[in-house]
């Protein structure tokens, strides 16, 4: 749920939104909106987009509408319109209407009559290739097309009959008449209808023609009454032409189209059609991989939506592109987590330790803080019994002082429970240790035994009354921090170790909380339940955030 702190800082888009509310442009209103087009899943590049659509409108006591932008029917799907609302509510957005591109197409396509009829559009017969070359260069003019001059009579005529469906798909096209020679490409004559014979997935076999985006998106806007259309720096070279077609009709209303910078952020790819290539080649389990950028992988992952919307605060609105660190994202789960998320125990990579002097029948019950700084939170019980389970890495047969864990004939207190000692330990074939033998003391409850210091704390899990668990870590999905700028295919920069898999223990008391609870599991990290993880036995429990910064500084860090 947002709240009203949540505002963005003074940036230039607001700015922009104040002198227009202090004007009285647009009637002192805000109205903006997101357009995804429904063909892929949504990722942290859009929640940038979401999250600043709706938190400046909301700003301004204004609204958002959600538009799916669908005039690609052999790309777009009705599953990828539930993904996206799903998202967005997710995120924490509700908005004030939701519409489809598709919704106006009758509308669209009265406008583009009277484009014809103006004589500011016609009905070209080039086929693609040829328009391209017409279209000339960055540094060469374009050439106008030999069916540009067609009749006012003859257009009609023909894009009347595109729509009855007389002709295959790339036998003409319906295009403005801008100008060849402009510096700006996009006004070379875009083209803004073309001929697909395909099922739409609202509007089923109703058309066969479809608008293109740039005359689509404008017009949507100004039927919607949008009064500031968002969108990032890849339509700056855009912003002529959707100010051209709002001037050659009469419409609603004329919004301004204000672009801001994209998110660039360390170790991913959002490119829809790369991440539907990771998905279709079976690189990564689903759209909704813990590995994926995607809003539905975070979510999986167990990232709050209050990070996201922090994160994408924290990295501002400016015009200038700029390279955003994992690290930053990360601090922002982390900072959401800390106060909320309950402790626990849980022990990835298991050795036993056999407590002699507890009695094999016996379970002696502690009661443990579920957050060190908040009493709130009250406490759960947890079994201590003969056997336990620690993690292997916390205990060596010889070590300096500075090792601040279980050694051979030391001590070392285990989490909310007793100070114990190892005395012993069964080696196996392969030299490695089976087993841990020791004592306890049982004056070490909650004090420190008055004559002697202990190395340190670690955590610790009953190996009888325990939750099997399968652990997930994560590290980036690629190996260099930006593949889409390495030359050769993205695809050889996936990581081999993306994800680590462990076979341990959690405490039961697991058992008893909310399948949606993040948990800090002590010395470990932050872990959520895998509800969709497609295990034969057992539960999965995926890693979300690392307990420490430490990926800035070379170490091991959990992104995406």
């Amino acid at each position: 749920m947002l709240n009203d702190s949540e505002r963005y800082p003074a940036n230039f888009i607001s700015t922009i939104m104040a002198g227009d509310l202090a004007s009285g442009k647009y009637g002192g209103r805000v109205k903006t909106r997101f357009p995804p087009e429904p063909n892929g899943f949504l990722h942290i590049g859009h929640a940038k987009a979401i999250c600043l659509n709706f938190g400046l409108a909301k700003d301004f006591d204004g609204s958002t509408n959600l538009r799916f932008d669908d005039t690609n029917p052999i790309k777009e799907d009705v599953a990828f319109t539930h993904a996206m609302r799903e998202d967005i509510t997710w995120l924490g957005f509700t908005w004030a209407e939701q519409k489809n591109a598709s919704d106006y197409f009758e509308v669209l396509y009265e406008y583009a009559v009277q484009l014809i009829q103006a004589e500011k559009a016609y009905v070209d017969s080039l086929d693609a290739d040829s328009i391209r070359v017409y279209r000339g260069t960055l540094t060469e003019p374009g050439r106008n097309s030999p069916y540009r001059d067609r009749s006012v009579a003859e257009n009609l005529d023909l894009f009347a009959r595109m729509r009855a469906g007389e002709f295959p798909d790339g036998a003409h096209v319906l295009r403005l008449k801008i100008d060849m020679a402009s510096g700006n490409m996009n006004l070379r004559d875009p083209s803004i209808y073309r001929i697909r014979h395909a099922t739409h997935h609202e509007t089923g076999d109703q058309w066969c023609i479809y608008p293109l985006y740039d005359y689509t998106h404008c017009i949507s806007d100004a039927i919607e009454e949008i009064t500031h259309s968002l969108c990032d720096t890849g339509f700056e070279d855009h912003r002529p032409l959707y100010d051209w077609v709002l001037a050659q009709l009469e419409v609603p209303s004329r919004p301004q189209q204000i672009e801001f910078s994209r998110l660039n952020l360390q170790y991913t790819v959002t490119s829809k059609r790369k991440l539907k290539q990771l998905v279709d080649e079976n690189l990564v389990e689903g759209w909704n991989d813990p590995r994926m950028p995607t809003i539905a992988g975070m979510r999986r992952r167990g990232y709050p939506p209050e990070a996201i919307r922090d994160f994408c605060r924290r990295i501002g609105i400016t015009k200038s592109d700029n390279n955003v660190e994992l690290a930053l994202l990360e601090s922002c789960v982390r900072e959401a987590l800390e106060p909320i998320a309950p402790r626990a125990m849980a022990v990835l990579d298991p050795v036993k330790v056999v407590i002699t002097n507890v009695p094999e029948s016996e379970t002696i019950w502690l009661s443990v803080q579920n957050h060190p700084k908040d009493p709130d939170m009250g406490q759960r019980p947890v079994p201590f019994t003969r056997e336990i389970f620690i993690d292997r890495a916390d205990f060596q047969m010889t070590a300096n002082r500075k090792y601040k864990r279980l050694v051979l004939h030391d001590e070392v207190r285990l989490r909310g429970g007793y100070v114990i000692k190892a005395e012993s330990v069964v080696m196996g074939e392969q030299d490695e240790i089976l087993e841990i033998h020791g004592v306890y003391d049982p004056e070490t409850l909650g004090v420190n035994p008055p004559d002697r210091k202990v190395r340190g704390v670690i955590h610790w899990v009953s190996a009888t009354e325990n939750l099997p668990v399968v652990f997930h870590r994560f590290e980036p999905l690629f190996s260099v921090p930006f593949p889409d700028a390495v030359d050769g295919d993205y695809r050889d920069l996936i990581n081999p170790n993306s994800r680590s898999v462990f076979q341990g223990f959690a405490e039961m008391s697991l058992k008893n909380r909310p399948r949606d609870t993040r948990f800090q599991f002590e010395r470990e990290g932050y872990f959520i339940l895998d509800e969709a993880a497609k295990l034969e036995e057992g539960v999965c429990y995926n890693e979300i955030v690392g307990l420490r910064d430490s990926w800035s500084k070379g170490g091991s860090a959990n992104p995406f």
